[in-house]
């Protein structure tokens, strides 16, 4: 069996945690993604022959870790979609980002334009074509001052591309190790995690949340 990392798991839902540069399904490099991940874990565990039903409820961006849910039934991946629909379904995440940001909580609200062809979103006036507004809440958790960099909480109001990453670059604090948006770490993994995901259990109604930290090594050693 792989090393796939289950937090919780019943017969309507599964809870694990993606590992970061997994996508979260198949794409075009081809490469190993956390549909198929779940899916054989599921064969494998259960001894199921054929195909495995395993609904994709919602998406982290290639390069980051955390929390993911899936639904192991049809019925629970339209009940747990039309929950990402009407805002029941919410995610928290941390990030490490460039400097100290004075104000230690705070709102961000923006319009973001996606350039599909460039694969990347940014912000943009609010009567450009296709822009799409976007909000999150951000509290400062710790600053480290001899790396200059702090921990934050995001807590995310809507879902868009890329949406922490640019909206974060755009405030002047861009996430350690982004490669798109950063300035700092370059090469390193990008310090952002879905750490927190809270959603009402689709068949027995209960408010249910999980958490799951990243390992406290390299950039996250500003978590200890």
């Amino acid at each position: 069996m792989n090393n796939l990392k289950v937090i919780y798991e019943d017969n309507h839902i599964i809870v694990v945690e993606k590992t970061p540069n997994i996508p979260s399904q198949a794409d075009k490099t081809g490469d190993i993604d956390m549909l198929t991940i779940v899916k054989d874990y599921i064969k494998e565990k259960y001894n199921k022959p054929g195909n495995v039903y395993l609904g994709l409820v919602h998406r982290l961006d290639r390069p980051v870790g955390g929390i993911m849910v899936f639904a192991k039934t049809s019925k629970a991946a339209s009940r747990l979609s039309n929950q990402v629909r009407e805002k029941v379904f919410k995610k928290k995440y941390l990030a490490v980002v460039d400097g100290k940001i004075e104000k230690t909580k705070g709102t961000l609200e923006d319009y973001l334009y996606k350039d599909e062809r460039n694969n990347i979103s940014k912000v943009v006036n609010k009567d450009k074509k296709n822009a799409k507004s976007a909000k999150l809440d951000y509290e400062v958790l710790k600053y480290n001052e001899v790396k200059n960099l702090s921990l934050v909480e995001i807590n995310l109001h809507t879902g868009r591309h890329h949406q922490i990453r640019v909206q974060l670059s755009n405030f002047g604090h861009s996430i350690f190790g982004d490669q798109k948006y950063g300035t700092r770490g370059k090469g390193k993994q990008i310090a952002l995690w879905a750490y927190e995901l809270t959603l009402e259990h689709p068949i027995t109604k209960e408010k249910m949340t999980f958490k799951d930290l990243p390992e406290a090594v390299g950039t996250w050693c500003i978590l200890k």
